[in-house]
């Protein structure tokens, strides 16, 4: 019989919090959305702090290939499609440019939202005389549908793909191997591990010796994992446990990952404003050359200020790593709110700086 929120509230209540407190971080959206939207935060005891870490693909695309798309939709004339959050994101340019790819439609670029990739398909049939260019963001659980996408075979000629694409493992490895961790032990995230698998995680333990979980994303879920954690933590042994084995497999999703992993390469790749993480990225395949918008649109090589960068005094690099909250950002809440967004933080409905606005943070500490 599953337990109720209250039922797992008491029992995270029973234990006993550490001398200093604990710090748990999830890196997930969608677990980072239902912690704010429940306020588990304020429901928990004092001294245990949940840490929103690089949940959000969006907030780390880098800012070169979106510099790259705008360049592409406005210079090239090329149709240029990307997933919707991607569209509002600012990137550094010169005073008076459109700072974003909706802000190019504006100017009178042709950009379109898609929600999936054969949309993308099926516009680039409906303009056999455009080229069409693929923005393609996300991290595996987004990334595995381009993949089999792609695998089907018989994309149109005009059609390339600008691919973005993240791991979200390594993102936590670099942390962890950057020196003391900002974290005592993690949530992992549901979606990412029913397509690579719960086994991916076991690393967090075993090398690092931090408690870890994978959870659901329901506020029962969350607190099942997080109740998982304390108790390793209170136990003084550190393992991982798969909370979510309706959905969560040790070894993923076979299919999905086979189609990542023979129809894609890893690759150093990097994560804006934070830099080149090892083995991070995905790319194209020299077998899929002719569909590589990064072969047939070479990036432009002029030098630009801040290139890669967040915006000036932007903190959204810090927040994705869990350094700072977004109420740390000087800008969060006055410059920066989600009808006036300075970084993709505020952007994204996975950014923690959107969700902590949604969830009634209005001020920065």
């Amino acid at each position: 019989m599953s337990l109720s929120a209250r039922q797992w509230l008491d029992r995270i209540r029973a234990l006993p919090v550490p001398e200093g407190g604990v710090r748990v971080m999830n890196v997930c959206g969608g677990h980072e959305r239902t912690i704010t939207q429940s306020g588990l935060r304020h429901a928990l005891p004092e001294g245990i702090e949940l840490i929103a870490g690089p949940g959000c693909p969006v907030c780390v695309c880098p800012e070169e290939d979106i510099h790259h798309a705008l360049h592409l939709a406005l210079e090239q004339g090329v149709i240029l499609a990307a997933f919707g959050d991607l569209l509002r994101v600012p990137v550094n340019v010169v005073k008076g440019e459109p700072r974003s790819l909706l802000e190019a439609r504006a100017w009178g670029a042709e950009v379109r939202a898609v929600a999936a990739p054969q949309e993308v398909s099926a516009l680039a049939q409906a303009h056999p005389g455009r080229q069409v260019v693929f923005l393609a963001a996300g991290f595996e659980t987004t990334t595995a549908p381009i993949a089999a996408w792609l695998a089907a075979g018989g994309l149109p000629d005009n059609l390339t793909v600008l691919l973005a694409a993240r791991r979200t493992w390594p993102a936590v490895a670099w942390l962890l191997h950057g020196g003391p961790p900002g974290f005592d032990a993690l949530i992992a995230p549901g979606h990412v591990a029913a397509v690579m698998g719960a086994e991916e995680w076991r690393f967090v333990a075993e090398q690092h010796g931090l408690p870890v979980a994978v959870a659901g994303f329901t506020a029962e879920g969350i607190l099942a994992a997080l109740h998982a954690v304390l108790l390793q933590r209170t136990e003084g042994r550190a393992r991982l446990e798969n909370l979510y084995p309706e959905v969560v497999r040790p070894q993923g999703n076979p299919i999905a990952r086979r189609l990542l992993d023979d129809g894609l390469l890893t690759e150093d790749a990097p994560w804006r404003g934070i830099g080149v993480i090892p083995r991070s990225g995905f790319a194209l395949p020299p077998s899929w050359a002719e569909f590589d918008a990064r072969r047939r649109f070479p990036a432009l090589a002029a030098p630009r200020r801040r290139a890669g960068a967040m915006p000036p005094g932007c903190a959204c690099a810090e927040v994705v790593l869990g350094r700072t909250r977004p109420q740390g950002c000087p800008l969060y809440g006055t410059a920066c709110t989600p009808k006036t967004p300075v970084g993709p933080c505020m952007v994204s409905d996975e950014g923690a700086c959107h969700i902590a606005w949604a969830g009634g943070v209005r001020r920065a500490a």
